[in-house]
């Protein structure tokens, strides 16, 4: 049995031996010079945008000096020649504050129904903006048309706006002026202090040749007129030819005025006791006036609607052959437009002198009777006075308005 076992001893191979451990890597000392491969200072080459020496212009802030970079990678490029390489890292970026959810229950300015946070209500398709830019809309009133309606707040009704009547003549209107401007009881006579500020007729005309005289009755040595045509949308607190909207025929040296650019025109001014004679020509000129906006109520108050496109047209368009001359005591003194916009024209004056001194006077005559009718027109269309413009109404339809705010205009 003994001699078994020893010789299975013999017989079993020896088993290996275990593998030697390798030996742990070991970091560099700390003191490995730098290579010889460093680029010397004569060697670095200039930034493309810096000046070539630092010390040839030691003002500017640029400089030769390489650039540092936080990145470990790219250490040895930024180590100062003949040192040590230092190791730099980024500082983490710190974290976003976050604003306290807690709310101040001591801000007066804090209300538990504040809206601060909710989102804003999303306008109906429908809806209409009020004046263009103000933000406010109103619900689309319903016309029948594919096209929306732009709902602009109306100062006044047209019953109030309106003071003509059918059996009252043309007269100047006490209602559309400037409220520096004064209007006689017979309200044919017009004079103001206060600047170039405007009056017009009651009635105006869109086509067809029309005639009306202005008597200056009063300028004194301060004294200015600014006298012609001007349509609807001319503005009252200007003068006549301030915009597009207007053509005038200015005292002073006789020049013509139209979006406040002044024109030579007649060879000399007027003065006090000249009669001078408006003369306007719109053939077919009923084919270019913009439609006027209709009058709608909308919760108890007046509001203009009108297309978009007629709301973003600055200028009509001109009418094809229309003139506008001026006569002085009788006298032509030439063209002075031709194809002025489309639009309804009223007679207009505006008068200016110095505060502290008597009114500029102008008195108007629409006619029939004139004091200083032309006898001779150039071949031009012979007018009709103002005086045979008929009435024309203009007010809501509908005094108690329909749900939808929708009212008919009466021509």
């Amino acid at each position: 049995m003994a001699d078994a076992a020893a010789g299975d001893a013999v017989a079993a191979p020896p088993s290996p031996p275990p593998p030697a451990l390798q030996p742990p890597l070991q970091p560099p000392p700390p003191d490995t010079p730098i290579s010889d491969a460093t680029q010397s200072a004569a060697e670095t080459p200039n930034l493309p945008d810096t000046p070539a020496s630092f010390s040839a212009d030691p003002d500017t802030p640029f400089s030769d000096a390489p650039l540092a970079d936080a990145s470990d990678a790219d250490a040895s490029a930024v180590a100062p020649l003949g040192g040590a390489i230092k190791h730099m890292t980024l500082a983490p970026p710190a974290p976003p504050s976050k604003k306290s959810k807690k709310k101040n229950i001591n801000s007066v300015w804090t209300r538990p129904t504040s809206r601060k946070g909710k989102k804003k209500s999303k306008q109906p398709s429908n809806a209409l903006p009020i004046g263009g830019s103000s933000g406010g809309r109103l619900p689309k009133p319903s016309t029948g048309e594919a096209d929306e309606l732009i709902l602009t707040p109306a100062p006044r009704s047209a019953a109030e706006r309106n003071d003509d009547a059918p059996d009252l003549p043309v007269l100047l209107s006490r209602v559309f002026k400037s409220d520096k401007v004064e209007v006689s009881d017979d309200r044919l006579t017009a004079g103001s202090t206060r600047g170039y500020r405007m009056v017009r007729a009651t009635r105006g005309v869109a086509a067809g040749t029309w005639y009306f005289e202005v008597k200056v009755l009063h300028l004194g040595s301060t004294g200015h007129t600014r006298i012609g045509w001007a349509t609807n949308n001319a503005d009252l607190h200007a003068p006549v030819g301030f915009d597009v909207f207007g053509f005038g025929y200015r005292d002073i040296d006789g020049s013509k005025v139209h979006k406040s650019w002044r024109a030579k025109y007649a060879d000399q001014g007027y003065g006090e006791g000249d009669v001078l004679g408006f003369y306007i020509h719109l053939p077919d000129g009923e084919l270019y006036e913009p439609k006027q906006p209709f009058l709608v109520h909308y919760k108890g108050l007046p509001f203009r609607a009108e297309t978009p496109k007629a709301a973003e047209q600055k200028t009509p368009d001109s009418v094809p052959g229309s003139e506008i001359c001026y006569f002085k005591n009788g006298v032509c003194q030439g063209t002075a437009f031709v194809d002025i916009p489309g639009g309804r024209y009223y007679p207009a004056a505006s008068m200016y002198t110095m505060p502290d001194e008597p009114n500029c006077q102008v008195r108007f005559n629409f006619g029939p009777n004139f004091e200083f009718f032309p006898e001779d027109f150039g071949g031009r269309s012979v007018p009709q006075a103002m005086s045979d413009v008929p009435y024309r109404p203009y007010e809501l339809a509908n005094e108690g308005p329909k749900e939808n705010g929708t009212a008919e205009k009466i021509i």
